[in-house]
């Protein structure tokens, strides 16, 4: 038997958002990263998320190890970006009060 050495494409894409998937589902990578960072395993991260296949994984925790300061990056401009579109939510629709305000819409439509 004669092994060939290949060289493996992360199986990372990134879709309209600029958010990094693994090719195929809609786990992020940014998903993946944080249950490894919270100790959990390949293995227990497919279980968590069935539509991944272990080797995927792998690759996904192998990418973001190798390319750990470019990685810290994206992490925080999507943590910016979140924090962005949170405020411009809020501005459209003022979560104070919003209780007050469904239960006198439902009292209206009764």
């Amino acid at each position: 038997m004669t092994l060939v050495a290949t060289t493996e494409v992360v199986p990372l894409q990134i879709d309209r958002d600029g958010v990094m998937r693994v090719h195929g589902t809609r786990v992020t990578l940014d998903t993946i990263i944080l249950a490894f960072h919270e100790g959990a395993t390949a293995e227990e991260i497919v279980q968590q998320y069935p539509s991944l296949r272990l080797a995927d994984v792998y690759s996904v925790i192998a990418y973001y190890l190798n390319r750990r300061a470019e990685m810290d990056a994206y992490f925080r401009e999507r943590q910016r970006r979140a924090a962005e579109v949170r405020a411009e939510n809020e501005l459209r629709s003022n979560p104070v009060g919003i209780r007050e305000r469904l239960l006198a819409r439902q009292t209206s439509e009764k």
